[in-house]
């Protein structure tokens, strides 16, 4: 069974690797040993990430990327192709949300979260099977979509519009990339514990969006671990256009 789920000859780039869910992954793929690219605009806190995955004995390197720059996207792959070799999976990761009624969300609001969480994981995606392509490489993309793209809540319109847009990409990516023996997939993760969200919890709002969940409990960061090894290995050689839901029953609700 480990065998199956081998990641150990991988070179792994995650982008928003220097927080949360990414910071996460990177840790789970390095430690079952996958070279991981650690990709983000803080390259601070992806050098504390390097260093620590290093000290444990895996094979990290951090790369600057602005996933919004579509100029920067192909410098950034350079740069790690350089440090570690050309990329065979990518976990598309980085995102953000600002929380305002649609109402009150302005252009700016919206061209940030679009930009961030759809234009530049698309533009990333397939700026990378190009490459894959050109090699004549198999490859592996998947996507961190996210329950909000398949149900909403008030608030995070343009995040929840922009995460059923990955889910749709996933899928067109996946029909038109599989001849190439390129595998395009989507996590969607529910309500998950991270250290951006974690003191809203405790909070009355927090509790109540807790009782929503099937499970009575928020997710935490490693309840993602199965799922991105799954994803990540051949076990999932024979999925493509796949959403993986890990939600503790969220979208039953």
């Amino acid at each position: 069974m480990s065998d199956l789920f081998d990641v150990s000859k991988e070179i792994i780039l995650i982008t928003g690797a220097s927080q949360g869910l990414g910071r996460q992954f990177a840790r789970v793929l390095a430690a079952h040993g996958a070279a991981v690219v650690l990709a983000a605009r803080q390259t601070a806190k992806l050098k504390s990430l390097e260093d620590e995955i290093r000290a444990k004995g895996g094979r990290a390197a951090a790369v600057q990327m602005d996933v919004t720059d579509m100029s920067g996207i192909a410098k950034a792959l350079d740069a790690a192709e350089a440090a570690l070799g050309p990329t065979t999976v990518l976990i598309n990761n980085a995102g953000i949300a600002i929380e305002k009624l649609s109402t009150e969300q302005t252009e700016a609001d919206w061209d940030a979260v679009i930009n961030s969480n759809l234009k530049g994981a698309y533009f990333l995606a397939t700026e990378l099977a190009r490459r894959m392509i050109a090699r004549k490489q198999p490859g592996n993309i998947v996507n961190v979509a996210s329950v909000l793209g398949q149900g909403v809540l008030k608030a995070v319109s343009p995040y929840a519009i922009s995460k059923a847009g990955m889910i749709q990409g996933t899928k067109a990516m996946a029909l038109e990339l599989a001849g190439n023996s390129i595998r395009v997939n989507a996590l969607a993760p529910g309500y998950i514990d991270t250290e951006m969200n974690h003191d809203f919890w405790s909070t009355p709002s927090g509790e109540r969006l807790a009782k929503r969940i099937p499970q009575r409990r928020v997710g935490a960061e490693s309840d993602l671990d199965g799922a991105i090894m799954l994803l990540a290995s051949n076990a999932s050689r024979y999925m493509t256009g796949t959403v993986v839901t890990v939600d503790g029953g969220f979208l039953l609700n």
